[in-house]
């Protein structure tokens, strides 16, 4: 099969190279034209346009950074469903919410394309080793046909339902990435206040019910202090949080947590941070204990 690529961003690159890496008949589309050269001499081919790579591929993925491009890429005019085919694969890899994952795949639905929705967790360091989590909604003959190229750019792929179902795994996974980066930076406020090597206790916690993969993920960036310009910048977090907001409004949910954790990710926008990472959320604990310590 011909895959297409498109958006060739933090995430995007590293899967676009495990792919080509592992045999893949690959071509990318992006519009930075110094990223399709860089694909080109590495082996793959390039698109113009998401017209002529979807009308040249046999399955179209995508990772793109946000609702509105998600939306204008698939559905908007000269999209990837206006130049699809009967039979097609379409895939969204990014994090968006239900509503826009159903949209989509009815309008492939429309044109008798096959839409998955299959958003993926592990970070840039999860793409470009190939060890991503890849949770998919959508029919299963779809899936089961996308599925070896998947598992060409991550260890821990789940058919989770009908379309929607990868969409909310994603939403509720980013739900407890945003907590628990929150409660990361509370324990490491206090260890700092505590005179505790971040570092050590990280040690520690990886083998005691405190223990999280937030927290091992932000211990060292903690310790460095080194959240300028990261390459998972609360910008991402903000919207997925802000997406589970909304989310938790239309359906009547009390995440008290998740909506406490989002209110301090929005801080770190607000204060002009929006490429920090997000462990970054720790000066805002620090800030918000310094401001008690004032009253």
């Amino acid at each position: 099969m011909n895959v297409g690529f498109i958006g060739l961003g933090n995430m995007g690159q590293g899967m676009a190279d495990n792919l080509l890496e592992k045999g893949t008949s690959l071509t990318v589309y992006t519009r930075t034209k110094s990223k399709l050269e860089a694909m080109v001499k590495k082996g793959a081919s390039s698109a113009s346009s998401v017209e002529e790579i979807t009308k040249t591929s046999d399955i179209i993925l995508a990772c793109l950074p946000d609702v509105a491009t998600t939306i204008d890429i698939f559905t908007g005019r000269n999209g990837i469903v206006d130049n699809a085919s009967k039979g097609q694969i379409l895939v969204d890899h990014g994090t968006v919410d239900i509503n826009t994952s159903k949209k989509c795949a009815l309008a492939a639905d429309e044109i008798g394309a096959n839409f998955l929705d299959a958003p993926i967790s592990g970070g840039p360091l999860g793409a470009s080793s190939g060890t991503l989590a890849i949770m998919v909604g959508g029919n299963k003959t779809g899936f089961e046909k996308a599925q070896p190229y998947f598992e060409r750019m991550g260890t821990n792929v789940k058919h989770m339902g009908p379309n929607g179902a990868g969409t909310a795994m994603k939403l509720i996974n980013q739900l407890l990435v945003g907590i628990n980066t929150v409660a990361a930076a509370e324990a490491f406020a206090l260890a700092n206040s505590a005179g505790v090597d971040i570092e050590l206790a990280a040690t520690l916690l990886g083998v005691s019910w405190g223990g999280s993969t937030m927290v091992e993920r932000s211990a060292p960036i903690t310790h460095s202090r080194q959240f300028a310009n990261s390459k998972a910048p609360v910008r991402n977090l903000d919207k997925d949080l802000g997406i589970i907001k909304d989310l938790a409004s239309a359906e009547g949910l009390a995440l008290t947590l998740g909506l406490k954790s989002q209110e301090l990710f929005k801080k770190m926008m607000d204060d002009d941070k929006p490429d920090h990472d997000i462990a970054g959320v720790l000066e805002v604990v620090e800030h918000m204990s310094a401001k008690m310590n004032r009253n």
